[in-house]
């Protein structure tokens, strides 16, 4: 994902970590002769990189498993193949430089951003979409942004994201409550001193499960991103041909939706209450 989408900056890496994965690509370890997808196949799996961070993976410290919607399109990519998912602990800093490093052969809601694309490759295909969207607090009604857009209503935001620019242009007469985290904002918003909170619609659906407090809403005109999956730069490009197809049929299936839905119910969030990650479905259920 972008360096700063759901109030994540850490998570998602700096442009520091990508310009010198750039920089040593011609020291890194080369994929196998014949290209990623034979080498999988070869080997009889595939290896995800994995990083925490909900709802896209999630790792159980009892059991030590993964879940979340990247584990679980990974999951359902292999089964595909007809090979055994392996994950491969990682950061968000450090997934192109994997790549790069035949760490792992795919990193999943990993966001193609042109910083990243001079460095690893994309599908062309998208893999799902989020939009940015609203936790408002118990009796606020928004459907539209504007209705947002009021000297009374106090809107919480990380400082510096995505978020934090769009709703400072988007709601110039809200009062805009800028944090160094999403937990402070989060706790602002428990506390009652921010009517509503800004991120990224999945971050905002676990942020909800976490606060128990409050309506996840999409305001319109909605304002979608798509994520992707990062895979190393090789001359057989047979491996993100393959990846982008089989996601973009997840994808126009519902599978991803019934994966994304799937996590959502494990960690106690009926899926009802939280925004698709098909765009498709934002204005019927958003």
């Amino acid at each position: 994902m972008a360096a700063d989408r759901s109030g994540r900056r850490a998570i998602f890496g700096g442009g520091a970590a990508v310009l010198a994965a750039t920089q040593a690509a011609p020291a890194l370890a080369q994929a196998a002769p014949g290209g990623t997808l034979q080498a999988i196949r070869d080997k009889g799996e595939l290896r995800i990189g994995v990083a925490p961070g909900e709802p896209w993976f999630f790792r159980d410290q009892r059991s030590n498993e993964w879940s979340g919607i990247g584990w679980g399109v990974g999951v359902a990519l292999a089964r595909e193949l007809n090979v055994r998912p392996v994950p491969v602990e990682t950061t968000w800093g450090n997934a192109v430089a994997g790549l790069q490093a035949n760490q792992f052969d795919v990193m999943f809601v990993l966001d193609a951003t042109p910083q990243r694309a001079l460095a690893i490759d994309f599908p062309v295909q998208p893999m799902f979409y989020y939009a940015q969207g609203l936790l408002v607090r118990p009796g606020l009604t928004v459907r539209l942004w504007e209705d947002a857009n009021k000297p009374e209503v106090r809107v919480g935001v990380v400082l510096g994201t995505s978020p934090d620019r769009d709703v400072t242009a988007r709601l110039p007469r809200a009062q805009i409550e800028r944090f160094p985290t999403a937990d402070e904002v989060a706790a602002a918003f428990q506390a009652g001193r921010v009517d509503a909170i800004s991120l990224f619609h999945p971050a905002l659906v676990m942020l909800r499960a976490r606060v128990r407090r409050g309506t996840v809403l999409l305001p319109e005109p909605f304002r979608a991103a798509a994520t992707s999956a990062g895979v190393r730069r090789e001359a057989d490009k047979s491996w993100r041909d393959w990846l982008g197809l089989a996601m973009a049929h997840l994808y126009v299936t519902g599978e991803t939706q019934k994966i994304y839905e799937n996590y959502l119910a494990t960690r106690g969030v009926e899926a009802g209450s939280a925004p698709p990650v098909m765009r498709e479905m934002w204005q019927s259920r958003g």
